[in-house]
């Protein structure tokens, strides 16, 4: 399963690449908000870091705007995707931008019927939102191997982007369920480090090697 960073932030893109786990980048309106600096520029900077697939998303509601506004963004940079959000007017620009030979990431799914008609439309990747599923006491998760099972049904060649992912398990449940993507936010990727255990095994064997080493004349 790959593994990408939703944010927009450089210093987070840059340290984990830099370790070598990560493979795309998705961004949105509101992580992009936060960042200091003309939002065009970033987009290209965090294209020449991680040199895999980007998800900029269009602000149009319109499926003109859509696709205007998509192939501006695609402009930019040869691994941007152009992220819109699910429904009719997302759809019809989803087609029209994959005929353009531009990658489509079709964005706020929560059904698997949604996630059937991006893939009809010919999406690159599409994103069900397991977190927020989550949230309103429905198995987000399910969701996920609903998509998966439908698309290996019928050879669909969208990929499943993971996303709103809260935690670990998340990521795991993800990998065991055959999602491609899993796309985390910098903290959910350093909690994929941790474990206890870990830590203690590793200050066990440097207290025992100061020990051996301390006691011989």
């Amino acid at each position: 399963m790959k593994l990408f960073l939703d944010t927009g932030n450089i210093r987070d893109i840059e340290a984990y690449c830099a370790i070598g786990i990560i493979d795309g980048v998705t961004t949105n309106p509101s992580l992009m908000a936060r960042e200091e600096g003309d939002p065009r520029a970033i987009t290209k900077r965090i294209c020449e870091i991680v040199r895999g697939p980007v998800s900029a998303e269009v602000l149009a509601t319109d499926a003109e705007g859509m696709i205007r506004e998509g192939r501006d963004l695609a402009a930019i940079d040869p691994h941007v995707v152009i992220k819109v959000p699910f429904g009719k007017a997302g759809v019809q620009a989803c087609k029209a931008l994959r005929e353009d030979g531009i990658g489509v990431n079709v964005t706020l799914v929560f059904t698997p019927a949604q996630a059937l008609l991006a893939a009809k439309a010919g999406a690159s990747f599409v994103s069900p939102f397991v977190g927020r599923l989550d949230d309103v006491a429905t198995d987000g998760m399910e969701l996920v191997a609903q998509i998966v099972e439908i698309y290996e049904n019928y050879g669909y060649q969208t990929e499943i982007i993971v996303a709103s992912v809260r935690h670990p398990m998340h990521v795991v449940q993800a990998a065991r369920l055959g999602a491609h993507i899993c796309t985390c936010p910098a903290a959910v990727i350093e909690a994929l480090f941790k474990h206890p255990l870990t830590d203690v095994g590793i200050e066990r064997f440097l207290r025992d090697w100061a020990a051996a080493k301390g006691a011989r004349p």
